[in-house]
């Protein structure tokens, strides 16, 4: 690997009104290395590389590229100097294909006039085989889970020919399989000369991968270390500035009265050779107590809290208990009435709605609580608000910004608030914390422990098994829709969870007509 610098910052500043995201940034990325970011959310890593990407351009301060003071006058300009970003919000036209997508605004022309679909759709295929992906190129990407989505905008980073490729959060939405793919086209890249840059809270891919290390804390460098030379606790103190306990507890939790059962849950799939996206599953879970749901992608997961939610995209069959009483929703408004809540795992975009502030977000699911003689008591919703950043701990300039000035993570703790605004007795968290650092995540544990403390009884579902084995006091496995396993706390290990839910690929088990 050639020592001699690509990309230097130099004294970059960054501000957005009243905050500095990042103040006085100097480092540089040598040519062709592994070069990660770490910081925890709010740390100013994506304003970095939006910055290097020509995403923004007001700024202070210099980019150098080999040397040379590079001046983006946007992201089409940054793809012409060899620069492109894999953003950790996706940045994809649902209304479109997944091949259309890939060469939006790049489109391929038969004689420079009429748009060459053929060819998109069989470069499309080429790239998407190099991911080792099954998307067929001419599926809306609408239609895809979010894995399969962050996998097209991959794609779309390939097609541009990169020489630096700037990666934020690439594997949050993978499974450990798709990660190891990843990994595999990441290798191939770094062979033929491209630079990474690797955004990730994932210790275990950046101590595996990276050649380099910087951490950023509050908007500036704190240092940058060789891979070699350091380890996940200094990085993670580095990031936080703190020590964190990242171990499970294990104490259990008091566990009280059922407040959720399930029986012969299955989710049809019309027009789908398996017929089902879930068949004839049984669950409890009670009150003080974490359920987690483990599972591939594709296990059916999210589909299982959707069913739950009253938002499955056809009705689903079997029982659903609720404090012993029979429910079948058909709106999530009905949910929530009844005492059910959920945090989406696409925030960007099932969760959040633009043009809201802060205050806003937090308090629209229990508007009603504000309301006095059919008017909106604008002191009880700033209120309900100001308590919900205090104990979520929610990094902003205030409840009146923009929900878009956020960190993903503190958008997510956000989303998190409007759920427990509305006094829910079940809690579903899909995925909560992807795309959080590790300190957010220890927040995140915290809040769920006292919320169980109070009786609150949640199921949540996780990529990553150690978050599982350190929240959850029973896991449920999924493959293909099948419950495949279900453990209590004393039994659970990764290998356990792991051969479950792979056991029917293992037996090649055909679902029951």
């Amino acid at each position: 690997m050639d020592t001699a610098p690509l990309i230097e910052f130099r004294q970059v500043t960054k501000r957005f009104q009243a905050v500095t995201a990042l103040r006085e940034v100097s480092f540089s990325v040598r040519r062709g290395e592994f070069h990660a970011l770490c910081g925890e959310n709010g740390a100013g890593k994506s304003t970095l590389m939006k910055i290097l990407s020509g995403v923004i351009t007001d700024y202070d301060g210099e980019l150098a590229l080999s040397g040379q003071t590079l001046k983006l006058t946007g992201p089409r300009d940054a793809e012409e100097q060899g620069i492109s970003i894999i953003h950790q919000e996706l940045n994809l036209v649902g209304q479109l294909t997944a091949a259309a997508n890939i060469f939006l605004g790049r489109e391929l022309r038969w004689q420079g006039l009429w748009l060459d679909d053929r060819s998109m759709l069989a470069r499309a295929q080429e790239l998407l085989s190099q991911l080792e992906c099954q998307i067929a190129p001419a599926e809306l990407v609408s239609q895809l889970r979010i894995g399969d989505q962050q996998l097209v905008e991959i794609a779309k980073a390939l097609s541009l020919n990169t020489q630096i490729l700037i990666m934020d959060e690439p594997t949050s939405a993978l499974t450990e399989s798709e990660v190891a793919r990843l990994f595999r086209v990441i290798a191939r890249l770094r062979s033929q000369g491209v630079t990474i840059i690797y955004i990730s809270h994932k210790m275990d891919e950046v101590f595996q991968h990276a050649d380099r290390i910087t951490v950023l804390r509050d908007g500036e460098v704190v240092k940058t270390l060789d891979r070699q030379s350091t380890n996940p606790t200094e990085i993670t103190r580095l990031m936080v500035g703190r020590e964190i306990a990242t171990g499970r507890s294990t104490t259990s939790r008091a566990v009280q009265e059922i407040v959720l059962r399930v029986e012969g849950l299955s989710l049809p799939w019309p027009g789908h050779p398996r017929g089902w996206r879930l068949r004839d599953i049984d669950l409890t879970v009670r009150q003080g107590e974490v359920l987690g749901i483990a599972g591939l992608m594709g296990a059916g997961r999210t589909e299982l809290l959707e069913c739950l939610y009253g938002c499955s995209p056809v009705p689903p069959q079997g029982s659903i208990i609720l404090g012993g009483k029979p429910v079948a929703f058909q709106h999530p408004a009905e949910a929530l009435s009844a005492g059910i809540a959920m945090v989406t795992e696409d925030r960007k975009r099932l969760g959040l709605i633009g043009p809201m502030n802060v205050r806003q977000h937090i308090t629209l699911s229990s508007l009603y609580e504000t309301v006095i003689a059919g008017f909106i008591r604008p002191s009880l919703e700033q209120k309900k608000a100001d308590d919900a950043v205090t104990q979520l701990r929610i990094k902003t300039a205030g409840t009146e910004a923009a929900i878009s000035s956020l960190s993903g993570g503190n958008q997510q703790k956000c989303l998190i608030a409007r759920a427990l605004q509305t006094q829910p007795v079940l809690l579903l968290l899909d995925d909560p914390t992807r795309g959080i650092d590790v300190g957010a995540k220890a927040e995140i544990y915290r809040l769920i422990d006292e919320l169980c403390a109070k009786g609150l009884a949640i199921i949540i579902t996780s990529s990553e098994l150690p978050e599982l084995l350190t929240v959850c006091d029973r896991i449920l496995v999924l493959c293909e829709g099948l419950k495949t396993g279900e453990f209590p706390r004393e039994e659970f290990s990764e290998e356990a969870l792991m051969a479950a839910a792979t056991a029917a690929y293992q037996t090649s088990a055909v679902v029951p007509a």
